[in-house]
């Protein structure tokens, strides 16, 4: 049952571990904290993207398909990735 379970989704938790994240960086006032989700063997891309927006904490998950065989990796991608899309999209990416 557990392999049916990996299968369809059931058998992890799309969040990362708490332990994961790594230290928040500052970027064009958003905060960007890298989250790695280990997945067999490898840790997906995962950042969280945060910003106060007209007095409200606003927060986007940033989650892409790209594995990778270290934790540094992952890490360095995603602060990269997110980087991007904040120059791409701003405070759109909360809309």
């Amino acid at each position: 049952m557990s392999f049916l379970k990996r299968l369809f989704g059931g058998g992890s938790s799309s969040e990362p571990a708490p332990d994961m994240r790594g230290d928040p960086e500052r970027y064009e006032g958003f905060t960007i904290t890298s989250a790695p989700m280990p997945e067999g063997g490898q840790f997906r891309l995962s950042a969280l993207i945060e910003k106060t927006v007209e007095g409200k904490p606003r927060a986007h998950r940033l989650i892409r398909a790209d594995l990778f065989p270290s934790r540094a990796e992952a890490d360095a991608a995603a602060l990269r990735k997110a980087r991007r899309v904040i120059d791409e999209q701003g405070d759109r990416l909360f809309s």
